[in-house]
């Protein structure tokens, strides 16, 4: 479960349908409930319409039909995306990058470096304040971008297949420190992934997606404490065959 007391919201769908050039209905009159501080992944296979629903969560795309809301409803600066690039300014070292939402929210330098910092010591980049992003491994780029968008204090946290590009190693390690921060924090997260195995280890809950429509909406019976120890542990791959074979159907 997420911390006892949480900052998260609820995201309720209802008939949300969204289609592409008046024929490809990527999401066909969907009803679905995120509870408030639920860390929910949603997967399936490539145009299944797990980033469309994303967006349209983000309000970064509309659907054609049905509507999307949010209990309580939230300001654009309590919802936060992380996208598969980390879409760093270049110009800008690490304390500034991740300082941006609130500079665009009017917040004073010394009160918006003091919030990056926070956010930065939580991702471990303190050592990294002055680094410029060419000078970032790409797993740490990644943690700029979640720091800067845990800056805000999101009460919603929305990724987009983070990790994707990155090695292994690199994820197993992003993977707990997100589900780390998601503990601390409370927020409600909602991630996409292809990834069976991310999935099934972040998440506490995951919706397969499949032909415009949800084809499994499992709970996790995984263990709250996630750690390394868990990747070998047969409740894991019990948890990723559910998943695959939704999949796969």
């Amino acid at each position: 479960m997420a911390s006892t007391v949480s900052r998260g919201v609820a995201v309720e769908l209802e008939g949300v349908r969204r289609v592409f050039d008046q024929k490809h209905v990527v999401i066909a009159g969907m009803d679905l409930r995120i509870d408030t501080g639920e860390f929910l992944a949603l997967l399936g296979p490539s145009g299944c319409g797990k980033s469309t629903l994303l967006r349209m969560i983000a309000r970064l795309d509309e659907p054609d039909s049905g509507r999307i809301r949010t209990e309580p409803n939230l300001d654009r600066f309590h919802t936060a995306f992380v996208f598969q690039d980390a879409h760093l300014l270049p110009w800008r070292n690490v304390l500034d990058n991740a300082a941006l939402p609130l500079e665009l929210m009017g917040v004073a330098k010394t009160k918006r470096e003091e919030s990056a910092r926070a956010a930065l010591e939580q991702v471990g980049l303190l050592q990294a304040l002055d680094r410029y992003p060419a000078q970032l491994s790409g797993g740490m780029r990644m943690r700029v971008s979640l720091a800067r968008a845990l800056v805000t204090e999101p009460r919603l946290l929305l990724l987009d297949e983070p990790f994707a590009a990155l090695d292994e190693i690199t994820r197993f390690h992003l993977d707990m420190q997100l589900r780390e921060l998601w503990h601390r924090r409370g927020m409600t997260v909602i991630f996409v992934t292809h990834s069976v195995s991310e999935a099934a280890f972040l998440a506490n809950r995951a919706v397969v997606l499949g032909g415009g429509a949800i084809k499994l909406d499992r709970i996790s019976e995984l263990p709250d404490l996630r750690n390394n120890e868990l990747r070998s542990d047969p409740r894991l791959g019990q948890e990723m065959r559910l998943l695959l074979g939704a999949i796969e159907e």
